[in-house]
């Protein structure tokens, strides 16, 4: 794609980033009216399938085998896709230079569209390059939000992964924690160490990192349970993903330890150790939004000229806080699959 045409390099005006969701998700329901009933297979969407050209949108994460997480994004994709009139190609891989590969393999299928996650965003500059250059439009979701721009890409859908770290520590500072054990599952995951530098920017106490092989759930266990017997005065762990939540709650009873257990993102196995008090709160980003905007985005786009932010801001998706006081009403939606 000729960078002179390109949205990026017209530097519209801004949007806010909230008036742009709102602003999207009614375009893509507008698009989608006209009386037909919605596909069977797409769960929670209520609109009816789009009647424009069929499109073929690629989906590119950095998901590792077994992060439920990602059942969420792609949840929400495959429901913008059968409303849109899209296929809807997905594949994954946590190996930044695989994830690079896969995005090539789509530019090479010509499609007309592709969703990449950030989380290793110099792995892939090259190959946002080569898609731009075929003009294929690229949007980004869930990391990246640092570099999007950067990457000359249309649009991105995510979480402010600082902000959401910085929130958590005056979070923590509330409910008293000292001293907070910071669980990352997978190094050089630049969206992972936002958060635990944010929450250690905002919180009075001392944070400490513990990196974990996040594939490996046996070794995150023995290895938070380590940690807790080495040092009693850590008083909170806190993980980046619902499933090391789940295990650190494991690792604490092993350990004998005190500590409380708090956690960034969601599923339904997390939502009833809030309601059971064995997670004291999580920080949910909504993943199903990320996957619903990003493929609804690429259609809007081919279809209207339109694109959220103007080039210029993202359209943040979280974070919002889950506890006792809100669990009931969003354990609904997690139980849908769509929180």
């Amino acid at each position: 794609m000729d960078r002179s045409s390109h949205p990026r390099s017209r530097r519209l005006a801004p949007v806010v980033a909230v008036a742009a969701a709102a602003a999207l998700t009614l375009a893509g329901c507008s698009s989608s009216s006209g009386g037909k009933k919605s596909e069977e297979g797409a769960a929670g969407a209520s609109a009816g399938k789009a009647t424009t050209p069929r499109m073929t949108v690629a989906l590119v994460t950095h998901q590792a085998p077994g992060d439920t997480f990602w059942d969420t994004v792609r949840k929400g994709a495959e429901a913008a896709a059968a409303k849109d009139n899209i296929k809807l190609v997905y594949s994954a891989d946590p190996n930044a230079g695989n994830q690079a590969n896969l995005v090539q393999n789509a530019i090479d299928q010509k499609v007309d569209g592709i969703a990449v996650t950030l989380a290793k965003p110099d792995a892939l500059k090259g190959v946002i390059g080569k898609a731009e250059k075929s003009g294929i439009p690229v949007v980004g979701l869930n990391s990246g939000l640092s570099d999007w721009k950067k990457l000359n890409m249309l649009e991105f859908f995510g979480q402010d992964e600082s902000v959401a770290g910085e929130a958590f520590g005056k979070k923590l500072n509330e409910v008293g924690a000292k001293k907070v054990l910071c669980v990352m599952q997978e190094q050089g995951n630049v969206g992972l160490t936002q958060r635990c530098d944010g929450v250690a920017k905002t919180f009075d106490g001392k944070v400490d990192p513990q990196n974990v092989n996040g594939t490996d759930m046996p070794s995150v266990k023995s290895t938070i349970t380590a940690k807790l017997k080495q040092d009693p005065s850590i008083d909170y762990v806190v993980t980046l993903g619902a499933p090391f939540a789940l295990t650190a709650v494991q690792s604490v009873s092993d350990a004998g330890s005190k500590a409380k257990v708090a956690t960034f993102d969601l599923n339904k196995d997390l939502i009833k150790a809030v309601k059971a008090g064995d997670i004291q709160f999580a920080v949910d980003q909504q993943p199903y939004l990320q996957g619903y905007l990003a493929v609804d985005g690429l259609w809007l786009y081919k279809n209207n000229g339109n694109y959220s932010g103007g080039g210029e801001q993202p359209v943040l998706t979280g974070p919002a806080f889950v506890d006792k006081s809100n669990v009931d009403k969003i354990g609904e939606f997690a139980a849908k699959g769509t929180r």
